[in-house]
């Protein structure tokens, strides 16, 4: 796995998060690397920059997508769910169904745009049941476990915490914690979701505070991994900072940058 530049023997990983339907620029994320780490929110569901990308538009228009943004962003979120279920009030059929129709569109794109070897965690966003359908042989995923990469451990934490927003892959902090305790002491702590630390969940676009990991910052307290990456948050008021001998590491928001970050040793 590792390459060789004249005698010293490195390795190079890419990470990548908040893909969210970016599969042009996923094909090329592995580039001159030995690995590709992906932190999860594979599906597009709205891009708040577009209003014209993702699922919710395809099914209900831009101008509806517009409203459905303006509401979140001023956390009305009881009226965004009532504009949602207005909406697919005029759809007709299973919602479940439709929905998961158009991820597994997503997904066939996504996954099969992974270089070997790619080790991936769930997203917020994501579906984790689909993911063994469209995962192939050079895909591992990884949620509340460990692999070793070029002789360092990686921990793998996915999916995010309980929020209003009720997306698709939030679970209880207890849970949560548990996968946290279940990786141990690693190298390299990676989950979709920051620890809970001001700089590193406040959102300066969205001017808000998304939802950071209590148990996550003990864990890098206690652990002192040499790293700990993550996305979620897609314009953090910091994207990296020092908590005691762990450099913590937003990777990134993929699906607007198109490029990778990059870890070397």
């Amino acid at each position: 796995m590792a390459r060789t530049t004249g005698d010293t023997r490195t390795t190079r990983i890419h990470v990548v998060s908040d893909v969210h339907g970016n599969a042009r620029d996923l094909a090329r994320a592995g580039e001159g690397a030995d690995a590709l780490v992906c932190l999860g929110d594979l599906v597009l569901f709205l891009d708040y920059a577009d209003h014209s990308r993702g699922i919710f538009p395809d099914l209900f228009g831009a101008e509806n997508a517009s409203r459905l943004v303006e509401l979140r962003t001023a956390r009305r979120f009881e009226e965004a769910r009532e504009l949602g279920t207005r909406l697919w009030a005029g759809v007709g059929g299973d919602r479940a169904a439709v929905i998961e129709k158009a991820v597994r569109k997503q997904y066939a794109e996504l996954f099969a745009a992974f270089p070997t070897p790619t080790y991936a965690t769930y997203g917020n966003v994501d579906m984790p049941m689909l993911w063994p359908e469209y995962a192939g042989e050079g895909t591992t995923v990884l949620d509340g476990e460990r692999v070793e990469i070029g002789g360092w451990v990686f921990g793998f934490v996915g999916g995010g915490l309980r929020t209003p927003m009720r997306t698709p892959y939030e679970i209880s902090d207890e849970e949560y914690a548990a996968k946290i305790e279940a990786v141990g002491e690693v190298d390299v702590l990676c989950t979709h979701i920051p620890p809970e630390v001001p700089e590193l969940v406040y959102d300066t676009v969205a001017r808000r505070f998304e939802r950071g990991s209590r148990a996550l910052l003990e864990a890098i307290r206690r652990t002192r991994p040499r790293y700990s990456l993550f996305g979620h948050v897609h314009q953090p008021l910091a994207r990296r900072m020092r908590i005691g001998a762990t450099e913590c590491v937003n990777v990134g928001h993929f699906a607007g940058s198109g490029k990778p970050w990059v870890l070397e040793w």
